[in-house]
């Protein structure tokens, strides 16, 4: 199958080789399976000489930006992976630039006309045909509505999905040749990343999911008077044509002319920190984009927001396990923070949890008793996620978004209000979520999961017990096993061991609640049901305290 894809693609897979080539990227080629396709004729580097060497992640970056959007587009995905790359890779793929030469107008207008059904001078009052911007995917235009209201119309460029699609289905079957052809692939997940790549370029060509997603921030920031959404007019909107109210005002980084505003930079720089926390913390869907050219300061001081193509969203259990790092790393625990980061973790390959631990312990001692005005975040974060790359953990595509967007907000504030104490703004955040973790509702859903969990381990008990028996009645059983290899089944038996153990905690707690609803039909509780019902719940919080005192 991915070798008649590749008969399909020729041409595409002939240049791509060939770029690669051009570049040194020799042992790229060969682990992408790539060899057989590289022209005899490879022509010359395809950059301007300079005095200083190019170094490989320069020749990195060069190459993705002569492959094209699709490409460009990965790079700029793969800067944000911070638990992936190392600094100097991630540095030079933060320069690629989604800038294109502007589409010539008459294909734009017949977009425009096949999505609204009539020429741009007849839907709105006014259109500028020379674009505010132009990108690989699309471009914007100045316009106004029939009643007045200044808009920000983008186009999809005609023909970008047909290329969008062939690029993605080639980098789909080069990460499974190289899955099968090179170890490193096997560490760094490239399927995955991939899946995930696809997904949100896919979305980004959807201008009605881009819409849907301003319409979630403008709900979600609907009675904060510090934040401003565009509104999305959905008359004059498509999955290829987005029409959003115009925003207004001074770039977050134009420090001379906020100045000149009489802007206060401290609250500003605390506004911002609030805007990507509370979208973070509270909220769980953030911009994941929120550099300082998607960002404008309004004349009272509010922050617009714009460009909602690149979002995250983080899930309950996601969300969960975050609490966990951040207890972790706020106690200087190194054993549950090594528990937390694995449960958080995605990799394929067995690890080292020993020497992941001694990792952290000395990773957390740097920390301990340091005042909040000492710790940078970015440094924090940049530390932490070395030490994933060392013992090759990957993170979650949404949460390395979390943290790269993190460390984009600490940079942001830091030039606005350099004392400004992101972890300061941070503190607040992270322990509200903490104590919803451990709230009584919270408590119950997770214990309803682990009492689930644990019926389906206790049905399919009997089974494996069985198997087991006939393999020792016929042939024995032989045991080769490595320290190491002995962890993975250690977590295991403390896993089912929790889940048991929340199987009977939950199960006394919902006891004690039916005691007490039973005696409380006409609220005149019955004196046995109430001490009954008292008692097996302080049980039950009592096991509650000791279960989590275990896994500490």
């Amino acid at each position: 199958m991915v070798e008649l894809a590749m008969t399909t693609h020729r041409n595409r897979y002939r240049r791509i080789g060939a770029i690669l080539e051009r570049h040194g990227l020799g042992l790229a080629t060969g682990a992408l399976g790539l060899n057989g396709w590289i022209p005899f004729n490879k022509g010359i580097l395809g950059h301007p000489s300079r005095e200083a060497p190019y170094t490989s992640p320069d020749h990195v970056r060069l190459a993705l930006e002569e492959l094209g959007p699709t490409f460009i587009k990965l790079g700029q995905l793969l800067s944000t992976r911070t638990d992936l790359l190392s600094p100097d890779y991630l540095a030079e793929l933060a320069k690629l630039q989604d800038d294109a030469p502007p589409e010539d107008w008459e294909p734009i207008r017949a977009v425009i006309r096949e999505e609204l059904g009539a020429e741009p001078e007849q839907v709105f009052a006014q259109f500028d045909r020379q674009p505010l911007a132009a990108a690989s995917i699309g471009q914007a235009y100045a316009a106004t509505l029939q009643d007045g209201t200044q808009v920000v119309v983008k186009v999809r460029r005609p023909g970008v999905v047909a290329q969008v699609a062939e690029d993605l289905e080639i980098l789909q079957n080069l990460a499974e040749r190289a899955d099968k052809r090179w170890e490193a692939a096997r560490h760094y997940n490239l399927i995955g990343i991939v899946e995930d790549f696809s997904r949100t370029l896919r979305a980004e060509l959807d201008y009605l999911q881009e819409g849907r997603s301003a319409e979630r921030f403008a709900t979600d920031f609907a009675d904060s008077p510090d934040v401003a959404i565009p509104r999305v007019f959905w008359e004059t909107t498509t999955s290829r044509v987005l029409t959003l109210e115009r925003m207004q005002g001074i770039g977050i980084d134009d420090i001379s002319a906020l100045d000149a505003a009489r802007i206060d930079r401290h609250q500003l720089a605390q506004r911002g920190a609030n805007l990507i926390l509370t979208m973070i913390f509270e909220n769980r869907f953030f911009h994941a984009d929120p550099h300082p050219g998607n960002m404008f300061v309004q004349a009272n001081g509010s922050i617009a927001l714009i460009d909602f193509g690149m979002v995250g969203e983080l899930d309950e259990d996601v969300a969960d396990e975050l609490s966990d790092v951040l207890l972790a790393i706020a106690e200087g625990d190194d054993d549950a923070l090594t528990t937390a980061l694995v449960k958080l973790s995605i990799t394929k390959d067995s690890f080292d949890r020993t020497e992941l631990r001694r990792s952290l312990a000395t990773f957390l001692s740097n920390y301990r008793g340091r005042p909040l005005s000492e710790i940078n975040v970015t440094h924090l974060l940049g530390q932490l996620l070395a030490l994933l790359r060392q013992h090759h953990l990957q993170l979650p595509h949404e949460t390395a978004l979390l943290f790269k967007v993190l460390m984009m907000a600490e940079g942001l504030a830091a030039r606005l209000d350099p004392p400004f104490e992101m972890l300061q703004a941070l503190t607040p955040f992270s322990e509200r979520l903490v104590q919803r973790r451990l709230s009584l509702p919270a408590l119950a859903k997770r214990w309803a999961r682990a009492s689930a969990n644990t019926r389906d381990f206790l049905l399919e008990l009997p089974g494996a017990l069985r198997r087991a028996g006939q393999i020792l009645e016929t042939s024995g059983l032989e045991v080769h096993l490595r320290a190491r290899e002995l962890e993975p089944l250690v977590g295991r038996a403390e896993r089912i061991g929790n889940r048991l153990i929340a199987g009977m905690i939950a199960a006394a707690l919902i006891n004690g609640i039916g005691e007490l609803v039973s005696g409380n039909a006409r609220w005149r509780p019955r004196e046995g049901a109430m001490i009954r019902a008292g008692a097996t719940m302080i049980s039950a919080l009592g096991g509650y305290l000791l279960w989590t005192t275990r896994r500490r």
